[in-house]
């Protein structure tokens, strides 16, 4: 049986005999790259009567030995190791930290891509589905761990790396976060893909059309999230609303009125109401990155105090990964798992790619076209529809670009760093990127808790050093977070060892 821990939402791992019933070939001669144009020959299965069917559904599935598909796991660690550097980088160069509102940046493609890549692990892992129960059993489980990882590390609890202390106020635990967003697009996606086994088991020779008629029920989920999104959006009504800061040991009170529909500016915009009245105010994200928005701060785009005449919302919280920009995010990983399915069904490398790069410019194009229009921006914050397109259209490039250095032409040595740190994403993801390793090192320290290991390493080997701040913590970064980790990664690869979830 299949186990649909394969699908691999992005940070998990399958190991190497769990990921050999893809039914690829290894060409030899480039480096082991996979030779595509001869894998999976029996994938598409025609189905001419019931009985047939239940038998074939019964039939156990024979596991070949074959090599993981390098490029999901190098693209897979490509976003891991932007995550790293974003994350840790941004503030000190804030052109690559999440745009403040419109626009898009450099870490405002990490949580799409990782959905789309979600998105093509399902289409492979959920390919062959003996028994729905089990499968659908698997998602859940899945899903409810990864929303105890998610609020166990961004709910408030771990105050790594600069802070020693554990501990959350229920009161003020957060309950979104980027492992809760990749949790419930995973579900949604997985169960469509698994109850939906029958319909797709009658494609027979998919061509750019019958590829997406064949996979109408994941295309009508995506449908279904894109009305919501959107009629929520534009047609729910925002009242004024207030929030408490504490400031100088006292409680302020702060007005923000609205009292519109269709707003898509920071105070007013339904997306932050409905995640106010579901989660509650104080159980959003408390640093927005609105508050480096020029109306909010004069070191615009980067982070400083607030200005005097900033307006009251500059300092209210807000959920970048909240409820509704959830349900629209669904379609980030739908658009993946259509990549997926045009890689088990296309059998040719030109084949693959025509469909991959024409949808690919096809969103681009859309996204560009609605946001230089006015008529919706590129919003990250919002998850909106042009930032969907924007950023899928762009994963769908970059993976094209990948399978044809690694897959085609067997360029597979120079991005091994990332296919290690891809096979073991979740471990990279949480000790580096969630800095739960250098916090266990910061418990390490001498006299004072700011004279450790690693600040001395910041400070003496590459602050000092290049006689820059900006510039040391950027290579600070790149050499002793993300290098050294990729080796860490390719260190337990040929230890296979892996955390899976």
């Amino acid at each position: 049986m299949e186990d649909p821990k394969r699908l691999e939402e992005g940070l998990g791992h399958e190991n190497k005999d769990q990921n050999e019933q893809f039914g690829e070939k290894v060409d030899k001669t480039k480096g082991g790259a996979i030779n595509h144009e001869k894998e999976e020959t029996n994938t598409v299965v025609v189905v001419e009567q019931k009985e047939d069917h239940k038998q074939l559904q019964q039939q156990p599935l024979v596991k070949q030995k074959t090599k993981r598909v390098a490029t999901l796991d190098a693209f897979r660690g490509l976003t891991v190791a932007l995550m790293i550097l974003v994350d840790n980088a941004g503030e000190a160069y804030p052109r690559i930290d999440h745009s403040p509102w419109n626009g898009c940046t450099l870490a405002d493609f990490v949580m799409p891509f990782f959905l789309f890549i979600v998105g093509v692990a399902i289409a492979l892992a959920f390919k062959r589905i003996p028994k729905k129960r089990d499968a659908v059993k698997k998602i859940i489980i899945r899903t409810l761990k990864l929303l105890f990882w998610g609020i166990l590390l961004q709910g408030g609890y771990s105050h790594a790396p600069g802070d020693l202390s554990y501990g959350v106020n229920m009161k003020f635990i957060r309950w979104c976060g980027i492992l809760q967003r990749i949790a419930l697009v995973y579900m949604f996606v997985a169960l469509i893909e698994t109850l939906t086994i029958k319909q797709r088991q009658s494609v027979v020779e998919p061509d750019h059309f019958t590829i997406f008629t064949a996979y109408q029920w994941q295309w009508i989920g995506g449908f279904v999230a894109f009305l919501i999104y959107m009629i929520t959006t534009y047609a729910l009504y925002v009242p004024d609303w207030s929030f408490d800061v504490y400031s100088h040991h006292k409680l302020e009170r702060y007005m923000v009125k609205c009292g519109m529909r269709g707003h898509l500016g920071p105070a007013c915009n339904a997306v932050g109401y409905v995640d106010r009245e579901v989660w509650g105010i104080n159980h959003l994200y408390q640093s927005p990155v609105w508050s480096r928005l020029k109306a909010c701060t004069l070191s615009s785009p980067g982070s400083g105090p607030l200005r005097e005449d900033a307006p009251s919302w500059c300092r209210a919280p807000f959920e970048p990964e909240g409820l509704l920009s959830t349900i629209s995010a669904i379609l980030s990983g739908t658009i993946g798992v259509h990549y997926g399915h045009v890689l088990i069904h296309f059998k040719g490398h030109s084949e693959r790619l025509k469909q991959w790069v024409s949808m690919g410019f096809g969103l681009l194009i859309i996204a560009i076209i609605l946001h230089f229009t006015d008529a919706i921006p590129i919003n990250k914050q919002l998850y909106s529809f042009s930032y969907v397109c924007f950023t899928a259209g762009a994963a769908g490039i970059v993976f094209s670009g990948f399978y044809i250095l690694i897959d085609v032409w067997g360029l597979r040595t120079p991005f091994l760093f990332l296919e290690w740190i891809g096979m073991n994403a979740m471990l990279v993801y949480v000790m580096a990127a969630q800095g739960i390793f250098e916090g266990f090192i910061n418990g390490w320290y001498y006299k004072s808790p700011d004279n450790t290991l690693v600040y001395w390493i910041q400070e003496h080997v590459f602050i000092k050093v290049w006689h820059s701040k900006r510039l040391g913590t950027l290579l600070y970064v790149i050499f002793a977070q993300i290098t050294f980790w990729a080796v860490v990664a390719g260190i337990l690869h040929r230890l296979g060892i892996y955390w899976k979830l």
